[in-house]
């Protein structure tokens, strides 16, 4: 008789635990990506108080007449870019938000929209048309529909327009005499409010939304793309720099060295009140033909579109590379970036600021930078301070309430 063996016990098989990664899944900080746009952004609010309140470009000289003629439309510029890329953060970065989430995010900006319209209406009814933020609630309503389109299609979609609203804008001016847009003005509401109709808002004002929408499509396209992507910053410098020569060559090549000359240099002014001067897009356009090949700032030109748009795209991809791959840099800018992180009380504020201190303007009379030191200086120091207590500037903190509606969607 054979003595069984009882069985031999196995041991019970034990999870297997995956190997720890040796490098992170993200070998880039996510937070840099985020962190150069609040750079950019913050660049680009003090462009604009280098408009507002630094000396005329006729004022200025040598390195001073560089910044003054680069910050003088390509800030605005940069701010609408940046204004269609933060609409994908609210829509979604790389994937768009679809069903109910879908709708909500297209809620929050509607009610952004409207809330920048009315104020923005506000603002202009003391500062006149140079206030760009009833242009921005327009331009988001009109880029609703396309938040859920691709990068490649945003792309493309901005590109058409850019080459064809420039025309379109001239070919409408053309036809708009006088008598009829103070006909279509008399029953505009905002324009007998602020003297900035929808006419205005549309066609005929310093950030028009027929030849603005393609800075604010490009930008949605940026907010498609990974840019803590190696690849994708080296071809968005390549892409920013084809551009950038090619618009302003082919402008200087068929224009003439006037070709890149600044409106602010030209004309009168043509609109506005209040202490505040006015852009140099507050000039009445050239309406002759050979106009559509300059590319000066604000023009509204499609060489003045696509070179601006190449402008923008290595000041945010620098930005982003930057503050990826220089981390002591980054703690340096930190208070810089804080004012991008608070673009609307900062913009906002230095208007009330300029008129309640009665600050000098950039006029012709205005041959100091130290008021505008003061003011870069005052907002970089209050948005630091800020940032350390709470979260949002007070506006941003306001708007964003503003939007919890949304929520109740269904």
């Amino acid at each position: 008789m054979t003595q069984t063996q009882p069985p031999r016990e196995t041991p019970a098989p034990q999870p297997r635990t995956p190997p720890e990664p040796a490098v992170p899944a993200s070998p880039r900080p996510s937070m840099g990506r985020l962190v150069g746009v609040d750079l950019a952004r913050a660049l680009a609010v003090f462009g604009m108080y280098v408009v507002h309140i630094g000396p005329p470009l006729s004022a200025t000289q040598g390195v001073a007449s560089w910044i003054r003629y680069l910050a003088d439309g390509h800030s605005s510029v940069l701010f609408a870019t940046l204004a269609g890329f933060s609409l994908m953060l609210i829509a979604g970065r790389r994937e768009p938000k679809t069903g109910l989430a879908g709708r909500q995010a297209k809620a929050r900006i509607a009610i952004r929209a409207v809330i920048l319209l009315a104020l923005g209406t506000a603002m202009a009814m003391e500062f006149g048309g140079v206030i760009i933020l009833g242009f921005y609630g327009v331009y988001f309503l009109l880029a609703l529909p396309l938040v859920r389109l691709s990068a490649r299609t945003l792309a493309i979609t901005a590109a058409a327009l850019a080459l064809v609203t420039p025309q379109l804008a001239f070919a409408l001016n053309s036809l708009l005499s006088e008598s009829v847009q103070q006909s279509i003005s008399a029953y505009d509401p905002l324009h007998r409010l602020s003297d900035v109709g929808v006419l205005d808002l549309l066609l005929t004002g310093f950030y028009p939304a027929l030849t603005w929408m393609p800075f604010v499509i490009a930008g949605m396209a940026l907010g498609r793309l990974d840019l803590s992507s190696g690849t994708v910053q080296r071809r968005l410098a390549a892409l920013g720099a084809a551009l950038t020569v090619t618009a302003y060559g082919m402008s200087l090549l068929l224009a003439g060295k006037d070709a890149l000359r600044s409106l602010a240099e030209d004309g009168s002014s043509s609109s506005g009140s209040g202490s505040v001067p006015l852009d140099s897009g507050s000039f009445e356009p050239d309406l002759s033909a050979s106009s559509l090949l300059t590319a000066g700032p604000h023009s509204g030109t499609t060489f003045d579109i696509i070179g601006s748009v190449g402008v923008a795209i290595l000041v945010i991809v620098g930005a982003t590379v930057a503050m990826d791959r220089l981390p002591r840099l980054r703690r340096l800018a930190k208070p810089v970036i804080a004012v991008g992180t608070m673009s609307l009380t900062a913009y906002v504020g230095h208007f009330l600021a300029q008129s309640a201190l009665s600050v000098p303007a950039g006029t012709g009379t205005q041959q100091s930078w130290v008021p505008l030191l003061l003011f870069i200086l005052g907002a970089t120091l209050f948005a630091a301070i800020w940032s350390r207590f709470f979260r949002r500037g007070p506006l941003e903190y306001l708007l964003n309430a503003a939007t919890k509606p949304a929520k109740y969607i269904r």
